[in-house]
């Protein structure tokens, strides 16, 4: 995805960086208005279980609570961590994993081997009083010096130099993740959020597909999708080629792709708000079966009940309240595949949000983008 400039808040696309870091019994409403959407699908229909589950159906919320994984980055990272900014507002690192186990070795390619990337990271920055929020993408091809951290099991993991940011989920998973994106960002995050390729997939088979509109075709034989130029609701499969592909549209780059995954976020977003699932208890259960079995968390929202508080804060977040940019980077000279941070620029987005303000138009401007802009709309 490409760096925007856009007025409100939003969300990012992921852009790459370079070898530096920075230190340190009530009935429901028919259908849910404007408002009552959360910024991930996820988290919203883990909402409305819990309300579903005082209504008589308690059993559906000891089901879902089963179906949560989640991680305990406190305790991974100890106290050699950014200091927490009480300000009223929250930092979510958001991973798209790419893990080749179980029902993702077809999705992801290549063998079952329990191996994992993170294909997509997005640092969501939600503003005291939760109506507006900012995404910044982290390009998983920047070149960066990876910390020294331990996993979530106790392991060890030795500091790198000029790796890609991808390489820290995959040498120490969430923990590790989390240690990257606060020593590059000197932000804490508040929250860990994980999606997999097959929950990924079959949430929004369970939304009943998602509209977008492509201003150009896309062919792209890696990622298996072809796209005409017009409107099309994308299934699970092919939304999920849409969010992967890189080759099919603008440079070809990781950047273009980052700029599709903000487009179809937005799409993803706007098809939660309009699709009234919650006036439906069995589309609810589906739903939220799905999500629940899809998503890890840390350990502060490793329950229904936790993560449904934690979407009710975010209900008033819709995607034009959103600013959607790339952490700016710049195209490596010795390889054209990877990126690297522009420090200057990426430091404006840090102040920003540590000091709970709009990212200014100055940060992205005149970085890296991936030429994909415009080619995916909802």
């Amino acid at each position: 995805m490409s760096a925007e400039s856009t007025p409100e808040p939003g969300i990012t696309e992921p852009v790459t960086t370079g070898p530096q870091q920075r230190g340190g019994g009530r009935r429901r409403k028919a259908a849910p208005s404007k408002r009552r959407k959360a910024l991930l699908a996820t988290a919203w229909a883990a909402a409305g279980v819990v309300v579903l589950g005082g209504t008589g159906f308690g059993y559906v919320y000891f089901k879902l609570n089963g179906n949560l994984k989640s991680v305990d980055i406190n305790q991974a990272l100890g106290d050699e961590r950014p200091t927490k900014i009480d300000n009223g507002s929250e930092n979510i690192l958001v991973l798209g994993s790419d893990t080749r186990s179980g029902k993702n070795r077809k999705l992801g390619g290549g063998t079952d081997d329990g191996s994992a990337r993170s294909d997509t990271a997005m640092i969501v920055h939600v503003y005291k009083g939760h109506k507006k929020a900012s995404v910044v993408s982290v390009p998983r091809d920047t070149l960066i010096d990876r910390p020294a951290c331990t996993d979530t099991k106790g392991g060890s993991h030795p500091a790198a130099s000029g790796v890609m940011f991808n390489s820290a989920y995959s040498t120490g998973g969430a923990a590790c993740a989390v240690k990257t994106v606060e020593s590059l960002s000197g932000i804490r995050m508040d929250h860990y959020l994980e999606v997999d390729f097959a929950g990924f997939q079959k949430l929004i088979d369970d939304l009943g597909g998602v509209p977008v509109t492509t201003t150009k075709a896309i062919a792209d034989p890696q990622s298996h999708l072809n796209l005409k130029a017009g409107t099309h609701t994308l299934d699970g499969q092919r939304a999920l080629a849409l969010v992967r592909t890189r080759h099919g549209v603008g440079d070809g780059s990781d950047l273009g792709r980052i700029q599709l995954q903000q487009s179809f976020v937005k799409a993803l977003l706007d098809q939660v708000e309009h699709v009234g699932v919650l006036s439906n208890p069995k589309e609810l259960y589906d739903l939220a079966d799905t999500a629940t079995k899809a998503v890890t968390t840390d350990s502060d929202l490793g329950s229904v009940t936790s993560l449904a508080d934690f979407a009710g804060g975010l209900k008033g977040i819709g995607s034009s309240h959103m600013r959607m940019v790339t952490m700016p980077v710049q195209y490596d000279p010795a390889n054209p595949n990877r990126v690297l941070l522009q420090k200057a620029k990426a430091e404006l987005i840090w102040k920003a949000l540590e000091n709970d303000r709009p990212i200014p138009a100055s940060a992205t401007k005149g970085t890296a983008a991936g030429e994909a802009k415009g080619v995916v709309s909802g």
